[in-house]
């Protein structure tokens, strides 16, 4: 798992090998983690706030590639995809598609979903499980597809 102080040590170390594009994208994610304690009233953040905030970077950077992508920015996708790359490194390992079929099958029968309306109590159920290890639309489109086919 994640922790600040992880975080902090791999900054210090980048510091010294003047790695700027992982320094700053480090010095990036800590203000935001500092951000979100503010808004927590100064609490320290749990490992799992800290991953909602890497969630929320590594999100925001992927929307930013797909926008350069579209804009032809081929220098700015470049420079979003290494910061990016930085980021993966502090999430989970990442789900396969059928490993996220098979944790959607399990909820899916847990909940005893019927049909598309049921979808929400699904995500509801499965969506902390697989928190920072799969994208949501991932997730969203896997329920869909076997909630269809029941």
């Amino acid at each position: 798992m994640i922790c600040e102080d992880k975080i902090r040590g791999d900054l210090k170390e980048a510091l010294k090998q003047h790695n700027e594009v992982r320094v700053s994208t480090l010095r990036l994610l800590l203000s935001n983690i500092k951000n979100a304690e503010i808004a927590q009233q100064q609490q320290p953040l749990d490992e799992s706030k800290i991953l909602d905030v890497v969630v929320k970077e590594v999100n925001r950077h992927r929307e930013s590639i797909e926008a350069f992508k579209q804009g032809n920015r081929n220098d700015l996708v470049a420079q979003e995809e290494a910061e990016l790359s930085i980021l993966m490194e502090y999430l989970p390992k990442q789900m396969t598609r059928e490993e996220i079929m098979a944790a959607a099958q399990q909820v899916i029968q847990a909940v005893g979903a019927k049909g598309i309306s049921d979808k929400g109590k699904v995500m509801s159920q499965l969506m902390p499980q697989l928190k920072g290890k799969a994208s949501g639309r991932e997730i969203s489109d896997v329920v869909s597809e076997l909630i269809a086919s029941l």
